[in-house]
């Protein structure tokens, strides 16, 4: 089956992947699916004899509505970034990542935050891996709900599963639509495939694990010695392993993770700004883009690339408010045990979930990324 595209809807569209495959397509992987498979056009329908059939006979039938014109709003998808590989066979996956996105009833604005891995949640029990349910950091839900009992296998469905199972009880979001799990590590080939990114460092970052020249550097005693990569802020251009080692950094951060969730949100923007100005209509370029990514890349969802790219059609850059969420973090007995998000931030997932986060927001104004 093919489909076209017309050329002045791919920006829109390439917004609305941003939304619609759980955010892991927002580095263009869903737009490249739905262009390359709409780029040839349809096929061409057989000349008709006007001797042959007389044109009174002839009654014009309705086109049949697009795939994902059916898609109501508001929408509420996820993507999980892992912190290895998702191929790996029997590898147990823990959500090192987890960014949200709400679309609204319009279908042409969104409202993209992140949790923090370590966030102390109650997680449901769980009868397909025999997990009988307790109090841990959300990061976990995915690695107990892989279990397979009896086996040392791993089912990163299920993990996913028991995560937005999590995630539906802590935020109070019923169902999360479209979902996509992401080894971030995987997106430096892609960063490398696009030249390149331009990013707006807007804090001195550290590397734990590069040096200056890119390589690792060396363990020792539990810890990472030698020279340091070290970027200084101001707009950058950066190289794929620069772009990933920037955006991972958490130690030595004033706000540790929650300056690691923004510095994720921003490497994300630069990725889609530099895939938009390549010209995703070329359908060469597109594939490129789809082998960057490799199996470094899960789709969990019940529709495809394209239903939730031509639902969202009209959403754009423009469209998509970032939001940080505050948090701190608890313990006891001198011991940390994880995080939670503070007063503020717990105030917008309750808003959100009710309908009211745009009077919040309004309320709240240092939430909004500026």
């Amino acid at each position: 089956m093919s489909f076209t595209v017309p050329a002045m809807r791919n920006s829109k569209i390439t917004w609305s992947i941003v939304a619609g495959v759980a955010l892991a397509l927002i580095a263009g992987v869903g737009v490249a699916i739905a262009v390359s498979r709409r780029s040839s056009g349809p096929a061409a329908a057989p000349a008709v004899s006007s001797s042959a059939v007389p044109l009174a006979s002839i009654t014009p039938s309705a086109p049949p509505p697009s795939p994902g014109a059916d898609i109501k709003g508001p929408l509420d998808l996820v993507l999980v970034g892992v912190d290895t590989r998702v191929s790996i066979p029997d590898w147990e996956p823990h959500a090192d990542t987890i960014m949200l996105m709400h679309v609204e009833a319009d279908l042409r604005s969104a409202y993209l935050y992140s949790l923090p891995r370590d966030l102390r949640v109650d997680i449901p029990a769980y009868r397909k891996s025999g997990f009988r349910g307790g109090k841990h950091k959300i990061t976990e839900a995915m690695s107990r709900g892989s279990r397979i009992p009896g086996s040392d296998k791993k089912s990163v469905e299920q993990g996913y599963e028991l995560l937005t199972k999590t995630l539906s009880a802590y935020t109070g979001i019923k169902t999360f639509h479209g979902g996509a799990i992401l080894n971030f590590r995987g997106l430096d080939k892609l960063v490398d495939q696009l030249g390149g990114i331009d990013m707006r460092i807007d804090q001195t970052v550290k590397s734990r694990h590069r040096k200056p020249d890119g390589s690792m550097r060396t363990l020792s005693g539990g810890d990472y010695i030698g020279p340091q990569a070290v970027y200084q802020p101001g707009t950058r251009r950066l190289v794929g392993w620069q772009a990933i080692d920037y955006a991972r950094q958490r130690y030595g951060l004033p706000n540790g993770d929650y300056d690691r969730q923004r510095h994720h949100r921003q490497m994300v923007e630069a990725i889609l700004a530099k895939a938009l100005s390549q010209g995703l209509s070329d359908p060469a370029k597109l594939g490129s883009v789809i082998n960057a990514l490799g199996d470094s890349l899960v789709y969990l969802g019940g529709r495809t690339p394209f239903e939730y790219a031509y639902a969202l059609r009209d959403l754009t850059a423009a469209g998509i408010t970032t939001v940080s969420l505050p948090g701190e973090g608890v313990g006891s007995g001198g011991g940390y045990l994880g995080e939670q998000l503070k007063t503020e931030g717990r105030g917008f997932i309750q808003a959100l979930a009710k309908g009211s986060h745009r009077r919040y927001l309004a309320g709240h104004p240092k939430l909004v990324d500026k």
